[in-house]
């Protein structure tokens, strides 16, 4: 999937893609879920920035944070 140059798809810093994955679990404690993506591989990642998270949301995730949400 290929983003327009946005920030709602794009890191603002260094311009990387950020990638959608689906939220499959979360550790709300530690503010990490587990996600996957379109072809199953699954993932931890940060969802600080985000939250509140909820099980099939679909991220927008860059280096392994959550930076916002898919539309």
């Amino acid at each position: 999937m290929t983003y327009a140059c946005s920030h709602d798809s794009h890191c603002v810093t260094c311009s990387d893609e950020a990638v959608p994955l689906r939220v499959v679990k979360i550790d709300e404690q530690r503010e990490l879920a587990l996600c996957e993506n379109e072809g199953g591989e699954r993932t931890t990642v940060e969802i600080a920035l985000v939250t509140p998270v909820s099980e099939d949301d679909v991220l927008l995730v860059h280096a392994g944070t959550a930076i916002g949400r898919s539309a």
